[in-house]
């Protein structure tokens, strides 16, 4: 088979090997992933700073974790942030748009990637991979996608030579729905501050409304709203993210009763838990920020709201 470009006719070996050798030199610049198991050294380490390993320390499938440690910082101190991606399963691409960041601010980015063929659809990753798609049955929490992050920080406090204690955890779009999730059903963790940036839609703090959209029907009671809300957790929302018709929004039934876009969407769930703290008389550690000219955009949102990493 022959390839065209224009009047030139170029044979598909070529064109194949060509190809192979762009996406090797892209890997070469991201920082190829080590397996499980080798132990970092200066040699793999790139020298911009960014690398990337294979984490297997837990349960479930193996995640490959981008990291990017700017070079004029101490690492064993420097706050940690671990992002998560959205819907598009690029932790690559949100380890470089955080970089400039880390670099300005002096902390460590760590991007984990949940794969579309380990953690499927919505249920695997932005759902937390709860439960089973088939039956509906709830999951070992062993291997719910919230619980890979604990371990994951612990590998790279390891790896780095560290004595963090904590992290901020940071997600957009369909990592803003794992990190706010996250913070119901694992509330045991180190994370000292979440970011919810542009979820597309939200699990309400609602033991009325069934889940997804509330958490009705599933183990949580009032004592794990009360100590969810308490928690340190700023709601980040773009002010011109405000597409009704943006092709990844979610428009189910119970997405569209929590508003028609993504920013309205936001704001009803950060009322939403402010009026649930107020009526019980419980401590309220939210707060919300619009970003100001920011649509549904992770680079333009990071370059905002770095100096949250706590």
């Amino acid at each position: 088979m022959l390839y065209g470009l224009g009047m030139f006719r170029l044979p598909s070996a070529f064109v194949f090997a060509f190809l192979a050798s762009l996406f090797a030199s892209s890997a070469a610049a991201q920082g190829a992933c080590e397996p499980p198991g080798d132990q970092p050294s200066q040699s793999n380490r790139n020298e911009d700073g960014k690398s990337c390993f294979v984490f297997a320390g837990w349960e479930g499938p193996d995640i490959p974790v981008w990291l990017y440690v700017p070079r004029d910082i101490d690492r064993t101190t420097a706050r940690i942030a671990i992002i998560m991606h959205g819907a598009r399963r690029d932790p690559d691409r949100y380890r470089n748009e955080w970089s400039v960041e880390a670099d300005k601010r002096g902390f460590i980015v760590v991007a984990p990637g949940f794969s579309r063929t380990d953690f499927p659809r919505a249920n695997g990753y932005n759902l937390g991979a709860m439960r089973d798609p088939e039956s509906g049955e709830w999951r070992d929490d062993a291997r719910w996608s919230f619980t890979a992050i604990e371990p994951i920080f612990d590998a790279v406090v390891a790896r780095i030579g560290g004595s963090q204690a904590g992290y901020t955890i940071y997600g957009h779009s369909a990592g803003s729905q794992f990190v706010h999730r996250s913070l119901f059903f694992r509330p045991s963790v180190r994370a000292k501050r979440y970011l919810a940036a542009n979820a597309g839609w939200y699990t309400f703090p609602d033991l009325e409304t069934p889940y997804p959209f509330g958490l009705g029907d599933t183990m949580l009671g009032k004592d794990d709203l009360r100590a969810a809300l308490a928690r340190d957790v700023v709601i980040l929302l773009g002010d011109r993210d405000i597409d009704p018709e943006s092709s990844s929004l979610n428009r189910s039934d119970g997405a569209m009763e929590q508003g028609p876009h993504r920013f309205a969407r936001g704001k009803a769930f950060f009322a939403a838990a402010r009026a649930l703290a107020q009526r019980n008389g419980w401590q309220f550690g939210w707060s919300l920020r619009v970003v100001e000219g920011v649509a549904h955009s992770n680079g333009d949102m990071a370059a905002k709201v770095s100096d949250l990493i706590e």
